[in-house]
């Protein structure tokens, strides 16, 4: 059974970084385009960073660039979202999801939230 599970999440003060894990079981994260998403209360679900299957191509939302990282460890079959410099305004809950090859580029995946497998989500709280 596909079963994807965040962790990493937590409350951290602003300016403060967290790392996200994204940790697969029942099949091999490396054949699968990733994504991570967030979604805070009353707002829609948003794609903050993906990477491809391929080639491992990123794509990270305006908000985020120069601030979040995404990388994949194929051996661990685990994805990870590195957040640094977090800002009140991005307390969400946080989701990784997977879907197997590149069905189109990875900021289009990414801006149509176009993946079939989806984690639990894991908070992530910005306050002081």
């Amino acid at each position: 059974q596909l079963q994807l599970v965040e962790s990493g999440g937590g409350l951290v003060q602003p300016g403060g970084s967290l790392r996200l894990s994204c940790a697969a079981s029942g099949f091999t994260l490396g054949y699968y385009a990733i994504g991570w998403f967030r979604q805070a209360p009353g707002k829609e679900r948003e794609g903050v960073s993906c990477i491809s299957s391929s080639d491992s191509t990123t794509y990270y939302a305006d908000s985020v660039k120069g601030r979040f990282s995404i990388s994949r460890d194929n051996a661990k079959n685990t994805v990870y979202l590195q957040m640094n410099s977090l800002k009140p305004e991005e307390t969400a809950v946080y989701y990784c999801a997977a879907e197997w090859g590149d069905i189109s580029t990875v900021q289009d995946m990414c801006v149509k939230h176009s993946y079939d497998y989806w984690g639990p989500g894991t908070q992530v709280t910005v306050s002081s």
